[in-house]
């Protein structure tokens, strides 16, 4: 007797009780010099909140180092863990407390821009979806960053930069589909 294959399984939503833990959202601690919150909705293709999505960020520290023994420039800052989670709220809204990251080499002597990388997990994902975010406050750098640059379509490409919101907060929407998609990274 042969059976079917069984179905493919998305990889959530079991959040709350599987991967969360309390300081997910603190890659550094409040008192940081130059803490602050980068946060804002997940949002579907039809603009509805996504209340049970995961982001995840990774990033270097201020001198453009990371959180791991492989990184060849040296240890990062104290207390910086490089690495915030952050489940969504019933509105679809996260939100994670860092430092703005140090400018990063590229393997052809370049740089590029200070920006957090993102993955996002929810519902009716069979993978994760990648994709960055850039600092408002760095056109220079991000007109020369390798991968903002491979985007021709300029209102595209500034959906990878976050926005200023109160409170020196930066906002940055992740819209899973529709007219003003997120970029997502084929990682």
């Amino acid at each position: 007797m042969t059976h079917p294959p069984t179905p493919s399984q998305t990889i959530g939503p079991f959040f709350a009780v599987g991967i969360c833990w309390p300081d997910g959202p603190d890659v550094v601690g409040e008192d940081t010099p130059g803490a602050r919150r980068i946060g804002g909705r997940v949002l579907d293709g039809a603009g509805d909140p996504v209340p049970d999505a995961l982001v995840e960020t990774w990033q270097a520290d201020p001198q453009g180092r990371f959180a791991h023994p492989d990184d060849p420039r040296g240890p990062v800052s104290g207390g910086f863990r490089g690495f915030g989670r952050c489940p969504t709220d019933a509105q679809g809204r996260w939100a994670v407390r860092t430092v703005k990251p140090g400018p990063l080499p590229t393997p052809d002597a370049g740089t590029e821009a200070p920006h957090l990388d993102v993955s996002v997990f929810a519902r009716g994902l069979l993978h994760r979806l990648v994709t960055r975010i850039y600092f408002p406050d760095e056109p220079d750098a991000n007109a020369a960053d390798p991968l903002l640059a491979s985007i021709a379509d300029p209102q595209v490409r500034a959906r990878l930069v976050a926005v200023p919101d109160r409170d020196d907060r930066l906002r940055f929407d992740i819209r899973l589909q529709g007219d003003q998609e997120t970029p997502f990274l084929a990682i």
